[in-house]
């Protein structure tokens, strides 16, 4: 049985974040316009969704930005509270859009 190859999403896409008080958002550039097309199809709001459901997300949504090829990725609720309020380490998000770039696809 073959099995299946994974691809750290790092080495097609970079990326950036930020706090939206209690959620964040990460916007996810592919590298090139091969690269957007794949992740257009393989980087979904719910595998996003599951990758950081242990900080406590709530439902991602995923917005498509073609222009520029990349994503806008919304986080509610994972941030707990935001920056005043949150007592973890990285009450801003920042960074998320590091984190993001671990996952595999």
């Amino acid at each position: 049985m073959k099995s299946k190859s994974s691809i750290r999403l790092g080495s097609l896409a970079y990326a950036r974040s930020g706090d939206k008080g209690s959620g964040a958002n990460v916007a996810v550039f592919a590298r090139s316009a091969k690269r957007y097309e794949f992740l257009r199809k393989h980087l979904t709001a719910s595998q996003v969704q599951k990758y950081f459901k242990p900080l406590g997300v709530g439902k991602v949504t995923r917005y498509e930005v073609p222009n520029l090829e990349a994503f806008n990725f919304i986080l509610p609720k994972i941030l707990a509270g935001g920056g005043s309020r949150s007592l973890r380490i990285d009450a801003q998000g920042k960074t998320l859009g590091q984190a993001i770039l671990e996952m595999t696809l």
